[in-house]
């Protein structure tokens, strides 16, 4: 079921000079047994001719749902149009970290989000149906997940950004509804660490197998984690992209750097579908 979702915002002059459209669809999730609610937007282009379009599934942070990235990042609309990607916001739940959770076995949000998302969204639009049609990118906790389902689900996703991301959750083992997700850290140390993206860094990135980027404010409490990652991958020698700028842990600095990330997205979607 798909339905036109309407924004109602203070910056309504910057989607009056965009075409892009934005709606809301329900997907059946059979891993979780229940209809999620997803954006897709859909730039100008895609009602104009009858190509095949690449795209970004876009992940929301813990306590946001699928409507955040669309509501709080005015920019985006714009930028979907400049790029010419369909871009997809699904939900994470307010706190998944976009885990199978092992000690939550109702919360299956990487098989929602890497299998049952993607393959609903290339039954229902015209879609580059390969890992180098599709990218994935997020914030904070879709950060995270945005790495971690990209690396786990390589056949997937060709491209990964991951902005202010957790990639390395054990520092903060109280926050966040983590131990929900995957038990007290002090009794399950090894369990914690097999779902970071540190420790997959190590263990599943052979070779240079991912266009990657990471983005993240130098004022941003996940900064440390984020360098340590940078560093662990430059030893690895798998290339990436490493971005710090000024700014925190908010909004003001994603709405930006969404933009810059997305033209990214835009050169290795150019370099790789040409033929689309």
């Amino acid at each position: 079921m798909r339905k036109t979702f309407i924004i109602i915002i203070s910056c309504f002059t910057a989607f009056a000079a965009t075409a892009a459209k934005v709606d809301t669809v329900n997907i059946y999730s059979a891993a979780m047994q229940k209809h999620i609610s997803c954006v897709v937007i859909t730039p100008d282009t895609y009602s104009k001719n009858a190509r095949k379009f690449p795209v970004l599934y876009l992940l929301h942070g813990h306590g946001g749902s699928f409507r955040e990235w669309v509501i709080k990042a005015p920019d985006l609309i714009k930028s979907v149009d400049e790029t010419g990607m369909i871009v997809v916001c699904p939900d994470g739940g307010k706190a998944s970290w976009y885990l199978d959770a092992p000690q939550l076995p109702e919360s299956k949000y990487e098989t929602h989000v890497a299998k049952e998302v993607t393959n609903y969204i290339d039954k229902n639009y015209r879609t580059i149906q390969n890992r180098s049609g599709r990218a994935i990118a997020g914030l904070s906790m879709g950060g995270h997940g945005a790495m971690y389902l990209a690396i786990k689900h390589k056949e997937v996703y060709g491209a990964c950004v991951a902005l202010s991301a957790g990639v390395d959750f054990t520092p903060f083992p109280n926050n966040w509804g983590l131990p929900l997700l995957l038990g007290e850290y002090a009794s399950n140390k090894n369990r914690w660490v097999a779902h970071t993206v540190q420790h997959l860094a190590h263990t599943a990135l052979a070779g240079n197998e991912l266009q990657i980027a990471i983005d993240c404010g130098v004022d941003d409490f996940f900064i440390g984690v984020n360098r340590i990652l940078h560093q662990t991958l430059n030893e690895l020698k798998i290339a990436h992209d490493y971005t710090e700028r000024p700014g925190k842990h908010d909004w003001n600095y994603w709405n930006n750097a969404i933009g810059y990330q997305m033209y990214y997205l835009k050169k290795y979607f150019d370099k790789n579908n040409h033929k689309n």
